[in-house]
């Protein structure tokens, strides 16, 4: 059975995952917001190159054993403990890890990377903390999403600080190309 990815990021109510300066501060961290329960079925992060520079010194904060980072350029220093993805891999070892043994695949994003996921029909859930917040510009969550894709809720949780936390799947797609010839 293949591993369930899943897209968990924090989103303006207009849909903006960074302010126009790369902002994250309008972010809620008062609480825990069902993040224990989250890595207690997580064990991998993917999260691009933009992302993982911008919490490169923070990995601690992410209690996850396994952290793929998406990059043409990106190596690892002496003593850093995560693995990269290059472009030309891409196929071959993300079906690999969505293939092995293990528990839930956290899609950090950025935007970028989040779009490639959805674009190849890789992402399982959506998991989104919508913030009481209109950023008004910013970096749009999804982005180059050619295609409706549709969704079914699974659940919606509203905090007394005006968050909404609200999970989806994604409905099946039907592709005509992986149809068997009559």
């Amino acid at each position: 059975m293949r591993r369930k990815v899943i897209m968990n990021v924090a989103v303006s109510l207009d849909g903006f995952i960074e302010g126009p300066n790369g902002e994250y501060d309008w972010c809620f961290n008062d609480q825990d917001y069902g993040m224990e329960a989250f890595y207690a079925n997580t064990d991998t992060l993917f999260i691009g190159r933009k992302s993982f520079e911008i919490i490169r010194n923070d990995l601690d904060m992410f209690p996850v054993p396994n952290i793929y980072v998406f990059s043409d350029s990106l190596e690892p220093e002496e003593n850093e403990k995560f693995k990269v993805i290059s472009r030309d891999d891409f196929d071959a070892k993300v079906d690999a890890i969505l293939n092995a043994e293990g528990g839930d695949i956290w899609l950090f994003g950025g935007a970028e990377l989040i779009s490639i996921f959805m674009q190849k029909r890789l992402v399982s859930e959506l998991l989104m903390a919508i913030h009481p917040i209109v950023l008004g510009e910013g970096k749009a969550l999804f982005q180059e999403i050619k295609s409706r894709v549709q969704l079914n809720l699974l659940e919606s949780k509203a905090y007394d600080s005006g968050l909404l936390q609200v999970r989806y799947e994604l409905k099946p797609w039907f592709n005509p190309e992986t149809l068997p010839l009559l």
